[in-house]
């Protein structure tokens, strides 16, 4: 493993992804967003992703030179489309727009078309709390749940977040996605020849399965809380793609091949400003007084607050990432 420092990192990152096609602007904002979530501990979000992000550039999946614009809108609501370029740069404006329309009108809503992947959403909505206002994101994602009754994988792992700030402290954060377990924890143990636990998938036949192998090709991941959880699935795919015109999941190819057509996804912004409602001070007091309730048994640990302490430390310490991903990205940055 190797430790290094974030700005370090975040240069790395930087350097591979200019290497490899992306703009000035799409490159910085991306590091950002990937070496924050390595930060926060959620190294599937973060630096390991650039190889294939590079690989999208390098392809032509992902345009190195797109810049999102505002392409329809109505006071408190409006339409990006981002390019077909890395998906972080799209959705950090789209979070921005929704909290100055949320200024203005109590509540802003953003879609984004024609995008790409775009990590952890929780960290997207980080300005959100910054702005004293609670924020919902959505996105879709490459077809991985089959519709409730149904055999082929159709909706997406379709990942929801929320933040909601505090009058002192840090915000609660919300973040998860809408399967019972992460593709790439099915391709962890594949890749080890382990069985996965029953309920977790079915095969492509539509037959439950501890065999990892047997659900990545073809095969479906079950959602969280069965049907509940499909339904809501199937919620944030029309939030995501229905109002906004992007490709549905079973329209998008797997993210881990570096050719082929963009991947035109969609992802779904709301920013609410307290003020418009009970009014902020109220909001506060709501909030607090649940968070007390909470605390009071011994062992609850509030939303966000790992994510919290682990950036904390990084920022002290540094980000520990794997010797070979390290070599990997120094290689990418020097082309």
């Amino acid at each position: 493993m190797a430790l290094i420092p974030i700005p370090e990192l975040t240069t790395l990152a930087i350097g591979a992804l200019r290497a490899s096609g992306a703009s000035g602007n799409m490159a910085r904002i991306t590091a950002k967003y990937l070496v924050a979530a390595d930060a926060q501990g959620l190294e599937t979000h973060g630096v390991a992703r650039v190889p294939t992000y590079c690989g999208h550039l390098k392809s032509g999946r992902a345009r190195g030179d797109a810049v999102p614009r505002v392409v329809n809108e109505k006071p408190a609501a409006c339409l990006i489309d981002a390019g077909n370029g890395l998906g972080f740069e799209p959705c950090e404006f789209a979070v921005a727009q929704a909290i100055a329309r949320a200024g203005k009108h109590g509540v802003g809503f953003a879609g984004v078309t024609n995008g790409h992947h775009c990590g952890a959403l929780g960290i997207l909505l980080e300005p959100v709390a910054a702005s004293g206002m609670a924020g919902l994101a959505f996105s879709n994602a490459p077809a991985a749940i089959m519709a409730w009754g149904g055999k082929r994988p159709l909706l997406g792992t379709n990942p929801v977040a929320a933040v909601f700030p505090r009058r002192a402290g840090p915000p609660l954060v919300i973040d998860m996605s809408l399967t019972q377990v992460t593709r790439g924890q099915i391709m962890l143990l594949a890749k080890e020849g382990k069985p996965i636990p029953e309920g977790w998938g079915m095969d492509k036949d539509g037959k439950p399965t501890t065999d990892a192998q047997k659900i990545l090709v073809g095969g479906s991941l079950y959602a969280v809380g069965g049907l509940k959880g499909t339904m809501l699935a199937l919620a944030v795919e029309l939030l995501c793609c229905a109002l906004t015109g992007a490709a549905l999941s079973h329209e998008i190819g797997s993210i881990h091949v570096a050719d082929g057509v963009p991947m035109r996804m969609g992802q779904a912004f709301l920013v609410i400003d307290p003020a418009a409602l009970a009014g902020s001070e109220v909001y506060f007091e709501r909030l607090e007084i649940l968070v007390a309730a909470m605390l009071e048994d011994d062992g609850v640990r509030l939303p966000g607050d790992r994510r919290h302490a682990l950036a904390a430390r990084a920022a002290k310490e540094g980000i520990e990432i794997p010797a070979d991903l390290e070599k990997q990205l120094r290689e990418l940055a020097r082309r």
